[in-house]
């Protein structure tokens, strides 16, 4: 039976704090609650010295009825009680394949390393819903194991759990864990061109394929032969999936 201990890896086990890696942290929650207030995902902090949370946001979208402080109180008993079960197991998977890569990684580069996946919650209320969790470093230790991280809970743009992928900040390579074979597979961010950026900020912008088209001086068949194409490479279905997964994934 899965222990809320599996979560945290022998490999980031963090024990004493020292004074120099304390003084990284004085009054950084201020700046986390702050962020949480411009924006509608669900923003929050993990201690993996305590195991548990430093901060929840208000966001309700994480929450599963609970209050915030409720949640932070949880902790990852949080996780056991409305993950759903098949998906449990997953979150325990990339727990020991993302710090297997990032063990593998160079000391310098691992504060800049995200890691991205999607899982299912069970509500209160029996609904399911597919999100999407992102998670990078606050705080190292100096001996490069991560302290504090945050995490943004989106809805996803997915249609299953899984896609785990990892991304170094500043760098157009992205690493993709195959579920099925169980290894890393490189690739290149997906880039659009000046075309495709364009249409997705009008469409983010409310305009309709018609006022695109009176935009940006084109036909409304190119504007659908754009679409198309940008749908193609994001791999989603429509517009609204297009502009949340690009936000989401910092391509515009």
């Amino acid at each position: 039976m899965a222990k809320i201990k599996d979560f945290f890896s022998y490999q980031n086990t963090v024990h004493d704090i020292s004074d120099s890696e304390k003084m990284q942290s004085s009054n950084y929650l201020a700046s986390i609650a702050a962020f949480a207030r411009t924006t509608n995902k669900s923003i929050y902090v993990i201690d993996y010295q305590k195991q548990g949370f430093d901060y929840v946001s208000d966001n309700p979208l994480f929450l599963c009825g609970h209050s915030a402080e409720e949640v932070k109180e949880m902790g990852y008993e949080f996780y056991f009680k409305y993950v759903i079960e098949q998906d449990l197991n997953l979150l325990l998977k990339i727990n020991q394949i993302g710090f297997d890569f990032y063990e593998q990684r160079p000391l310098s580069e691992r504060i800049n390393l995200s890691i991205s996946y999607d899982f299912k919650l069970k509500n209160q209320e029996n609904k399911i819903i597919l999100v999407n969790q992102k998670l990078t470093p606050i705080f190292l230790t100096d001996d490069g194991k991560i302290w504090k991280a945050i995490c943004i809970v989106s809805l996803s743009t997915s249609k299953k759990s899984g896609n785990i992928t990892v991304i170094k900040n500043g760098d157009n390579k992205v690493f993709k864990y195959n579920l099925k074979d169980e290894c890393w597979n490189s690739s290149t961010l997906i880039e659009l061109n000046e075309r495709e950026k364009e249409i997705l900020l009008y469409s983010s912008k409310g305009y309709t394929i018609n006022e695109i088209a009176n935009t940006i001086h084109v036909s409304p068949d190119t504007v659908k032969f754009h679409r198309k194409k940008l749908f193609e490479k994001l791999e989603v279905s429509n517009i609204a999936e297009a502009i949340t997964y690009s936000f989401n994934n910092k391509i515009i």
